[in-house]
């Protein structure tokens, strides 16, 4: 079996299939309209992770100035290609598409997957007290 190779280009970006992954299975954005998928995806950097046959494996996007902040968000990986390695494959792609930006800070946020953010270089924020967020009304 091939292994997976990364995409940026939205062509080979299944917007179909990203936007049911992630309003049917994505706790984090469970019913997101496919409207929303659309906006954020043409305001992101889009990652894929594709088999040989092109069919899309896994799914990230990084929210970016391209000067001084990156937020990576929307990290999906079919259940079915969990564990081989899909999810360090998208970390490490992010990784090497931002480091060269020379950014000042890089978020993200995970409920269990610390460990494989970790390999990429990824650490615990320093003061998280210091965090806010702005709640919709």
């Amino acid at each position: 079996m091939a292994s997976p190779r990364m995409t940026m280009d939205p062509a080979e970006i299944d917007f179909d299939l990203v936007h049911r992954w992630l309003s049917e299975d994505a706790f984090w954005a469970i019913g997101r309209s496919r409207e929303t998928v659309d906006q954020a995806a043409r305001a992101s950097l889009n990652f894929g992770a594709v088999d040989a046959d092109g069919t899309l494996l896994g799914y990230a996007r990084v929210v970016t100035d391209h000067a001084t902040f990156a937020w990576v968000c929307d990290v999906y990986v079919i259940p079915t290609a969990r564990g081989r390695g899909i999810g360090l494959l998208l970390s490490e792609s992010v990784v090497a598409v931002l480091r060269p930006l020379n950014l000042k800070r890089v978020l993200l946020s995970t409920v269990d997957t610390h460990g494989l953010y970790e390999k990429v270089g990824f650490e615990s924020f320093p003061n998280p007290e210091g965090l806010m967020h702005l709640s919709r009304p």
